[in-house]
């Protein structure tokens, strides 16, 4: 009996629900988490935004151990280790601000961070190397998460709206790219890695940073600014679609979609800060580097 003509275009109806499915669920979660999110970046006591961030890096390396395949000793052993180096470098680091928030005691820590997702990072995802010994998964996982912990702490320390103002960098490229690509893309950036990702969508992301950092410097009402600020961002933006594809590389090795199943439509939590784990140590090394009044 002869096959309807029309059948090979089947599958496309469900896959475009699901799709606008998923979206409506990425939008619903987002609505709900994003005002507990600048709440407690404006609101909430100094103690209570360092719980807040050492336990999403604790979530964050148990997502990774999984990523990794690392077996339960090593996972145990990870997990203690970085709840150990987070807390004791946060505390330091809390110790430090006490007397210069612009403080550069863990300037090495950002440091090696910038080197990783400038240098490592890609060198990683044009070779496509696996983590196979759990030491260097270790040493990776602290290496993406860490860091990130510190930012986070010490610019929200300096300034909210600084940290959210960079935060929003990686949200608007992330948002243009999307909707780029779903409109326009037709050339794919990594089709083994990501294979939805565009370079049309990448073109949106950098025009889309560019106009919101000339928007964010014409607020400042600061020309020098202007100058030293919009390309920061646009370098955030390329690293922020390095460190995308770094953690969908480890993803697809570990052969899951998501890192984990915490936020719906979302996936875990190194779904949604792992484009902040390549760009936040890159801009407070930045801040303390050219912006700090000590510079």
């Amino acid at each position: 009996m002869a096959e309807p003509a029309n059948k090979p275009e089947w599958p496309c109806l469900p896959k475009a629900k699901t799709i606008d499915f998923m979206l409506k669920t990425r939008l619903i979660t987002a609505s709900v988490i994003l005002p507990l999110f600048l709440s407690a970046l404006f609101y909430l006591p100094d103690i209570f935004w360092v719980t807040l961030i050492l336990g999403l890096t604790v979530i964050g390396a148990r997502e990774w151990s999984q990523l990794t395949r690392l077996s339960v000793k090593h996972t145990i052993v990870f997990m203690l280790l970085t709840v150990l180096i987070g807390s004791e470098s946060v505390i330091f680091l809390r110790e430090s601000m006490q007397m210069d928030v612009y403080t550069r005691d863990l300037i090495a820590a950002y440091g090696i961070s910038v080197v990783f997702w400038i240098i490592a990072a890609p060198l990683y995802l044009k070779q496509t190397y696996k983590i196979e010994h759990p030491v260097f998964a270790m040493i990776f996982g602290w290496i993406v998460l860490i860091p990130t912990c510190l930012a986070l702490y010490q610019l929200r320390t300096i300034s909210p709206m600084l940290l959210l103002g960079f935060m929003a960098t990686i949200w608007i490229s992330d948002t243009a790219a999307y909707f780029t690509g779903r409109a326009l893309g037709k050339h794919k950036l990594a089709p083994s890695i990501s294979p939805n990702k565009t370079w049309e969508g990448v073109a949106g992301a950098l025009i889309a940073v560019f106009l919101y950092g000339i928007a964010w410097s014409l607020w400042l009402a600061d020309q020098a600014l202007m100058i030293a600020l919009t390309p920061l961002l646009i370098v955030m933006a390329v690293l922020g679609v390095v460190g995308d594809l770094y953690e969908s590389l480890i993803k697809r090795q570990a052969g899951v979609k998501d890192s984990g199943n915490i936020l719906p439509g979302h996936g875990g939590i190194l779904d949604r800060i792992d484009a902040l784990t390549s760009t936040l140590p890159l801009a407070m090394l930045a801040v303390l580097l050219f912006y700090s009044p000590s510079s």
